[in-house]
């Protein structure tokens, strides 16, 4: 497997990047970065990973992540089958902290700017009126240049700062960035994780992949990802169903053993432990029904 490598170094030219991402999936690696992220999902569906949090995505998802706040948009499996139809699309923009220059972020100006920052480093997802003005300000943006370019990532940052439709993303903070070992190690997690979460779990194989013992191994998971692997299975299948309630006309008990639960009691008992609500009133919830 490709190693996660700095893919969004900012030449020392620039103050920021921005992006354009056209493709047949998101790049599928785990990784974090030094650099601020602001993406945004144009086109395209998925599962999102940020720190420990995880998430179905879909377009206009809008998010602000802090510098290394580990991530991955992995784009649903029909994404890669061959011969497909199927594309993404979505707008990224990187830039450091400081990128208005060193001293900068002290001054009283800044102020909510800063604090804006400072909450990004457990991932910030926007949502309402003011998500919408900013996707619409970074597509302007895609075809700036220059002081244009900069008064317009100003305009976003201070709509972004002003904001109260939020919500956090991840339960904990990030501080470093992650050895390339680690980086290794967890993309071969998520992607077993990601390919055999419908089935039984094999701990040990997967252990085995990583050269560690069962123990070794989960304890190494909790440390990283702040939750057992125990748990973090069960959130992934518990997401899938949620992906599955909205867009299917499934039957709950089939939903339940797609999603690799044996009992429909088990799965209810899950399910409303980690949404706070039954199978049956997420989907008329979401669905109108």
């Amino acid at each position: 497997m490709k190693v996660a490598i700095h893919k969004s170094t900012i030449p020392e030219t620039q103050m920021f990047v921005i992006k354009e991402l056209e493709d047949k999936h998101f790049d599928p690696t785990w990784h974090s970065h030094s650099e601020y992220q602001l993406f945004v999902v144009l086109k395209g569906t998925g599962t999102r990973f940020i720190g420990d949090s995880i998430k179905s995505f879909r377009d206009t998802e809008l998010v602000f992540t802090g510098a290394d706040l580990p991530h991955l948009w992995r784009s649903d499996e029909a994404y890669f089958k061959r011969d497909n139809h199927l594309g993404i699309q979505g707008i990224v923009i990187y830039l450091q902290e400081n990128f208005l220059g060193e001293h900068m972020m002290e001054k009283e100006e800044m102020l909510l700017l800063k604090k804006l920052f400072k909450k990004a480093a457990r991932g910030l997802e926007f949502y309402g009126e003011k998500r919408d003005q900013v996707i619409e300000l970074m597509k302007e943006l895609i075809h700036m240049r220059g002081l244009e370019s900069l008064i317009q990532l100003l305009k976003i940052l201070d709509i972004l700062a002003h904001s109260k439709e939020y919500h956090y993303i991840s339960h904990t903070e990030y501080s470093g960035p992650f050895k390339e070992n680690e980086t290794d190690r967890m993309n071969k997690v998520y992607e077993y994780a990601l390919a055999n979460f419908r089935k039984r779990i094999s701990l040990p194989e997967l252990a085995e992949m990583l050269f560690m013992t069962p123990t070794s191994f989960s304890r190494y998971f909790t440390i990283k990802n702040n939750k057992p692997f125990s748990k973090f299975i069960a959130e992934l299948r518990i997401k899938h169903a949620c992906k599955l309630l909205i867009e299917t006309d499934m039957p709950v008990s089939t939903i339940s053993y797609e999603c690799g639960f044996n009992t429909l009691s088990n799965f209810n008992k899950q399910f409303k432990e980690v949404m706070l609500k039954k199978p049956s009133e997420y989907k008329a919830e979401f669905t109108g029904l």
